[in-house]
């Protein structure tokens, strides 16, 4: 019996590691990105209001301007990857981060810092299209789902280490530490583009050296696609989890509760946790479209289930209260787990092999359409209408759902008719 425990632990910690050596350098690529992001994140509110002297209002507004800026790049973003090749775009925007934040500690006004933002929305644009264009494009069809599983827990674990890093500058309660602190994130990223470039050519960025990609692909592209806008909107209303999580939870938990407000730290740690050790497992289910279907489904009944359990906190008391509050954290948080598996399926399915990075940019764009109004409209629903509010978050949520299934039988015939899908190789690039 103890040999079958050993075993069995020695198996749960080999399964947080990635499986081959690509999915292993890619993972470690997502952690020197998000640490670096994490560590200057965690202390970004006090070094621009203490350091770089603007308002809260201001800094809000700064954040919108950036925000806006990076959703009307996303799209000719997009189409840059394709022209220029995913690996190409990739590194060299994430050298152009690096210069970002090596700016940062030499901003000193509201306009100098958003004039530093136009150039992070252009390289956060155009780098999180070439990331997900080169991910999808390297990987064996039957790896990518749940590399990107990997990739996701390796993120979570590097912004966990930066909120580490960030912390410890935060305790030294020197302004002059918050000031030079985005150079750390300079230097990770800096050291993050030169991983990238060393990472093996994709074979998008093959036809770019080739040639082939210079010409024009045949057919229309994805602003044609129905299917994909549609599939792509309604991923974004169920990626809403995040309002939830992060904005909407937190505020009924103050406002409408005896919770104590310490729990806040528990309820975000839970995640993290979660986020970092689950992801690998929760994945493994998808292997084609209708298990992300079916995985679409899942979450949204993890999502109900959440708006139900917090919606009755309103009356309870004391440990109850912290119970459910905190198990309606925890529900919500695997309806984060499976809408990504289904989402990194319905990316790796649906999207044309020629055209990924502007299929890309228009995910994102559509997204964003999906989730947007959400901090905003949740927000005044919980707290404005109560227990009738969430039921209509709840509602809305469902509703994406059952969008959903006739959104995606419309983007695969789509594909079917436009780019059907060839057999793929199954070995991986030979690195450089």
């Amino acid at each position: 019996m103890s040999i079958s425990a050993e075993a069995t632990k020695q198996g749960f910690w080999r399964r947080l590691v990635p499986p081959t050596p690509m999915s292993r350098r890619l993972a470690t690529q997502s952690i020197l990105f998000s640490t670096g992001e994490g560590a200057f994140n965690t202390g970004s509110a006090v070094f621009l209001t203490q350091v770089v002297g603007m308002s809260a209002s201001k800094v809000g507004l700064a954040l919108t301007i950036v925000n806006v800026a990076e959703f009307l790049m996303a799209y000719p973003a997009g189409r840059l990857v394709d022209r220029l090749g995913p690996k190409r775009v990739w590194a060299a925007t994430t050298w152009g981060r690096a210069a970002c934040f090596a700016a940062l500690p030499f901003v000193g006004s509201f306009g100098e810092y958003v004039a530093v933002g136009m150039f992070f929305a252009l390289f956060g644009s155009a780098g999180h299209s070439s990331y997900q264009a080169y991910v999808v494009d390297v990987l064996p069809p039957k790896e990518r789902v749940e590399t990107q599983a990997y990739l996701y827990s390796s993120l979570n674990l590097g912004f966990t280490l930066g909120a580490i890093i960030g912390g410890i500058a935060l305790a030294t309660d020197s302004l002059e530490v918050i000031r030079w602190s985005p150079l750390f994130a300079a230097v990770l990223m800096g050291f993050n583009g030169f991983w990238i470039a060393r990472l093996p050519a994709a074979p998008h960025d093959l036809r770019v050296a080739s040639g082939e990609a210079r010409v024009r692909p045949t057919g229309p592209g994805p602003l044609r696609n129905p299917g994909w806008i549609l599939v792509t909107f309604c991923l974004g209303v169920l990626w809403t989890n995040q309002t939830l999580l992060n904005v909407v939870i937190p505020l009924w938990l103050v406002e409408a509760t005896d919770a104590p407000h310490v729990l806040l730290a528990w309820l975000f740690g839970t995640n993290t946790v979660l986020c970092i050790f689950l992801p690998a497992y929760t994945s493994k289910g998808v292997k084609d479209l209708r298990d992300a279907m079916r995985y679409v489904w899942i979450s949204t009944a993890f999502f109900v289930v959440s708006c139900l359990i917090t919606l009755v906190t309103h009356s309870t008391v004391g440990l109850v209260t912290v119970l459910l509050v905190w198990l309606g954290h925890v529900t919500v948080t695997g309806a984060e787990l499976f809408i990504s598996g289904a989402s990194w399926s319905f990316q790796a399915e649906l999207m044309d092999p020629k055209r990924r990075g502007e299929y890309q940019g228009v995910a994102d764009v559509s997204r964003a359409m999906g989730s947007m109004w959400a901090p905003a409209l949740f927000t005044f629903l919980a707290m404005q209408w109560g227990e009738e509010g969430w039921l209509v978050i709840a509602a809305i949520v469902t509703a994406a759902t059952v969008l959903t299934g006739p959104s995606l039988g419309l983007a695969v015939r789509f594909r079917d008719q436009h780019f059907p899908v060839s057999p793929e190789p199954e070995t991986q690039p030979a690195a450089p």
